[in-house]
């Protein structure tokens, strides 16, 4: 299939964690704003986790918002918020990959959407991974379960550490 520039569209890999979460959707959101806590994503084995993040562009709707990313690895990308419904839904694109990422996708799509629970909240993380070439597609299902390893990792830690006052 191709889009309307004659550019091969290739099927995204997909990955999805859900974890309960003794916060609100919109403590998840305040949080993901606060670029201090975005080390916690750790990666998992050769997946990197993340060094630093800084903005780049800040709106003050957030939607336009970009965050840089320096992974642990040394590579890097961008993070563009998309889509801001807290305490609903929040949709990221994940580009400009470094080497080597940049040889394997062209972006990424992640989803955070949230369902009140009583204890907090259901959240579901969702990532689409959009390979550049047909091997590029090949590596990326083999980087999908470290990924997902990564992502269940990482709300695990969100629901140790102490929810904010």
């Amino acid at each position: 299939m191709k889009n309307g520039s004659g550019t091969v569209l290739r099927p995204p890999i997909r990955v999805r964690v859900v974890r309960e979460l003794r916060r609100t959707p919109a403590q998840v959101g305040e949080a993901l704003l606060q670029l201090e806590n975005w080390p916690a994503f750790r990666g998992y084995g050769p997946l990197p986790g993340i060094r630093a993040a800084r903005f780049r562009v800040r709106t003050e709707g957030v939607v336009g918002t970009q965050i840089a990313v320096t992974n642990r690895d040394g590579s890097s990308h961008v993070e563009e918020i998309t889509e801001w419904l807290n305490p609903n839904a929040i949709v990221l694109r994940l580009s400009e990959f470094t080497a080597p990422l940049c040889f394997l996708a062209t972006h990424f799509i992640e989803r955070w959407v949230f369902v009140p629970a009583p204890a907090g909240c259901r959240a579901e993380r969702s990532f689409e991974l959009y390979p550049r070439t047909w091997w590029g597609g090949v590596l990326l299902r083999l980087i999908a379960p470290l990924l997902r390893r990564a992502a269940e990792r990482h709300l695990s830690d969100l629901e140790r550490a102490p929810s904010p006052g």
